[in-house]
């Protein structure tokens, strides 16, 4: 093991390292499983991972992506908050724990860290895993139901991510409002859906009620301009693609992107983006076209209000002079303007 190989490298090494006493055959299938499990109604009285396969066929196809995603997101979060690092980690329903790598990948260094996960074939593998990570050595693994009897430790920073999808909406309810109950800071991450971007608006809400304000990707606390069942707001995380994302998906691109829904909301002053790019930029001659969420504007000298919270899209052309070249370099979910402008 490469000691200092940042995270996501290292995770893949170990990823790789457990494929290697699974039949491709085997591994394949169980993906295969897994995604259908996924894509349709989940139970939610038993785990989604019943066995070791399943569990080394989920990590290794599903914890890259989600590392990914959850990553974006928590750094979304230290920009915001740069002054900010938590001291301690809950990963709610975190099976095999790629939060918690993602977590280290963000803010160096061991913490205290709790994996809460009701699959013990995905606790094992969890830490399993963790070896290759030495600021994971002292983690936690812990069985426990995910739902409406959950209770959490406080904390600094909970993590629940790719989870809500999985519960009924009294579990949802319940999860989520026990995260705010016990951490300063809370980061929701779904699928880049229709429904996963709903499920993150309802913990946003629910968030918000309790008293946090909203770090990212929002520029502001209040309601999410999108009119419901009009459009959704997600974002784009590039993953490299192993063999068993090759064989299971077929073609021969050597990356995918994974698309996700997400929220992070603390108790603490934070400050958030501008603006942020909620769709991929359009470049054109002498022009970009950035889709940005605005946050309201202030009143003018008069007094009257400006604009409400909204999505607009501003062009930036050559005139702008070095926005317009920060503008060509701009990337779907990134702040706006950068901040050394």
């Amino acid at each position: 093991m490469n000691e200092h190989a940042p995270p996501s490298e290292t995770l893949r090494t170990a990823l790789t390292a457990l494929l290697d006493g699974l039949p491709p055959k085997q591994a394949a299938g169980a993906v295969e499983r897994l995604i259908e499990n996924y894509r349709g109604t989940t139970p939610t009285h038993t785990p989604v991972l019943r066995n070791q396969a399943d569990a080394t066929a989920y990590a290794a196809y599903r914890m890259p992506a989600t590392f990914e995603a959850v990553h974006t997101a928590l750094t979304a979060l230290a920009d915001a908050a740069p002054d900010w690092t938590p001291a301690g980690h809950t990963d709610v329903g975190g099976g095999t724990g790629a939060a918690t790598w993602a977590v280290t990948a963000t803010w160096p260094g061991p913490r205290p860290v709790t994996v809460l996960d009701w699959a013990d074939p995905a606790l094992a593998l969890g830490r399993e895993i963790a070896t290759a990570n030495r600021a994971l050595a002292d983690a936690r693994w812990e069985r426990a139901r995910i739902g409406t009897a959950l209770t959490l430790d406080p904390t600094d920073l909970v993590t629940v991510s790719y989870v809500l999808g999985e519960l009924t909406a009294a579990d949802r309810t319940a999860v989520v409002d026990a995260a705010a109950a016990a951490a300063q800071a809370v980061v929701v991450v779904e699928p880049g859906t229709p429904d996963g971007y709903a499920r993150v608006i309802e913990a946003r809400d629910r968030l918000i009620r309790a008293g946090f304000r909203i770090a990212a990707p929002c520029p502001h606390s209040a309601a999410c301009p999108i009119v419901p069942g009009t459009d959704w707001c997600h974002f784009s995380a590039r993953v490299s693609r192993s063999s068993l994302h090759r064989q299971v998906k077929g073609g021969s691109l050597a990356y995918e992107d994974e698309k996700f829904s997400y929220v992070a909301a603390v108790r603490f002053p934070v400050t958030p983006a501008a603006a942020r790019v909620v769709r991929r930029p359009q470049i054109r001659k002498g022009q970009v076209l950035l889709d940005l969420c605005e946050p309201a504007e202030a009143p003018d000298a008069e007094g009257r209000p400006g604009q409400p919270e909204q999505l607009r899209r501003r062009t930036v052309t050559k005139r702008h002079g070095d926005l317009y070249k920060a503008a060509r370099d701009a990337d779907w979910g990134d702040a706006w303007p950068p901040q050394a402008l």
